[in-house]
């Protein structure tokens, strides 16, 4: 074998795309555990989020971020500068489009942005569960003629059908480098952000439409007691509307306890201990306009 095709390569990839289009599924399937939260609301992932991939070949640093869209308020203009940012000085970029939805002019505002890009982009086409051949073969003519794509790979992120050629693509175009983190870690973020993101998963399942944009979470207590195999935590639920203090409380506090006990489980299985988690709703009137509460929150 020739140095060449043994040598270890690394380095950053952006995952990029509108909302909803499978970001964050996709991410968690190649790592093969959970650290970004899922939902079907646009919108739900708000910072960048950094995902490790370690194989034998290579080390991949994915750079989840929020959808690219036009939205106005502080919160928004934040998630897109998060999307935006995390394609400085990457090694290479996924941009991500749904094989069930035809391009659309939304999807110029990201097409105008690549262009003035240096990183080589790989489109990544996904859902291709949900839909046939005949209507595929088109969308990657259609694509293949707007930009020139490193690779064009389909994929079933749900699945796991073609990720797998994502992590060769990627390893072929990374250069050569260093191992950045041990191999066993799968991200660099603090286990309470992951825990807070898993509350506001549950808030954004199991709400309605208006309330998920207006909720924030964190975590104020964050026990460990290794004697009991138990993690005690205090998780408070920022909202801006007394309405919607109301909403995820629920009727008899039956809202606030279904979201307490699925968010359980999930952190139970991240953390893999026993977990007691205690829910507090808060309201901080219009904290998305606010610079102040965006920076307390985390969103700076």
């Amino acid at each position: 074998m020739s140095d060449a095709a043994s040598s270890f390569r690394s380095g950053f990839v952006a995952i990029i795309g509108r909302p909803n289009v499978g970001k964050s599924t996709l991410l968690n399937r190649i790592l093969g555990q959970k650290i970004a939260i899922t939902s079907p609301k646009p919108q739900t992932t708000r910072n960048r989020i950094l995902g490790i991939h370690t194989v034998p070949e290579g080390q991949i640093l994915f750079l989840d971020t929020p959808g690219i869209h036009k939205g106005e308020g502080k919160l928004n203009r934040y998630m897109v500068d998060q999307a935006l940012s995390a394609c400085a000085d990457v090694d290479a970029i996924l941009l991500l489009v749904e094989a069930t939805n035809r391009p659309e002019k939304k999807d110029e505002f990201i097409m105008e942005f690549l262009e003035k890009t240096l990183a080589p982009v790989i489109l990544v086409i996904n859902k291709i569960d949900l839909v046939s051949p005949e209507f595929l073969l088109p969308l990657i003519d259609h694509y293949s003629k707007r930009f020139s794509f490193r690779e064009i790979i389909p994929v079933s992120a749900l699945s796991g059908d073609g990720t797998e050629d994502i992590v060769r693509s990627l390893l072929r175009l990374l250069p050569e480098g260093p191992k950045y983190y041990p191999e066993e870690m799968i991200t660099d973020l603090p286990e309470r952000f992951i825990v807070a993101e898993m509350v506001r998963e549950q808030v954004l399942i199991r709400t309605s439409e208006e309330i998920p944009y207006g909720v924030a979470v964190l975590v104020e207590k964050f026990e460990e007691k290794p004697e009991k195999n138990l993690v005690v935590l205090n998780v408070v639920i920022h909202v801006e509307r007394e309405s919607h203090k109301k909403i995820i409380l629920g009727k008899n506090g039956q809202m606030i306890r279904t979201i307490g006990q699925s968010a359980r489980h999930e952190i139970e299985r991240f953390l893999g201990t026993r977990v007691y988690l205690d829910l507090f709703v808060r309201v901080q009137k219009n904290w998305t306009r606010s610079e102040r509460l965006l920076k307390e929150f985390g969103y700076h």
